[in-house]
């Protein structure tokens, strides 16, 4: 190709021939050209012409697939990305599951532990029941005149003056 610096020069004179490219494969557009200008008057001179607007054609059409391509790679990508997040979320979400099926499991443990136990009202009445019998037992020990079986209270101040 040629530098479209070298085409503002004074006039056509002054602008070597370009060498031939080698022609161009044959496409559909590229078949009906060639046959038009044998049919018409085209001057010598825009024959390369033509060939580079082709050839540009050609160029611009494969830019064209390499962006769809680009595109739909790109929205591929995008559709990955989003199954790899809604993975991570889901493993996530499981993750928390199984620690609440674990949490789940230590809390029914510990709550048939804690019903094992006795309640307000029993505890209440073991009190009741100890506070009676300690008051018999006493009553019992004074009338029976089991004092003796006491032990003695320390001798606190005895010497009174």
């Amino acid at each position: 190709m040629t530098d479209a610096s070298q085409g503002t020069s004074s006039g056509p004179a002054a602008v070597p021939p370009a060498p031939r490219p080698a022609p161009p494969p044959p496409t559909a557009q590229t078949a009906a050209q060639t046959a038009a200008p044998s049919a018409s008057a085209v001057p010598s001179h825009a024959l390369p012409a033509n060939q580079l607007f082709d050839q540009l054609a050609r160029i611009e059409d494969k830019c064209s697939r390499i962006e769809d391509k680009y595109a739909r790679s790109e929205a591929l990508l995008s559709r990955v990305e989003d199954k790899v997040e809604n993975a991570a979320n889901r493993m996530n979400e499981s993750a928390r599951q199984s620690d609440l099926a674990a949490l789940r499991t230590e809390m029914r443990g510990l709550a048939e532990r804690t019903r094992r136990l006795p309640g307000t009202g029993a505890l209440v009445l073991t009190a009741v029941i100890t506070a009676i019998l300690t008051v018999v037992l006493m009553v019992a020990v004074q009338r029976l005149n089991l004092d003796r079986l006491l032990p003695q209270r320390a001798a606190i101040g005895t010497t009174v003056q």
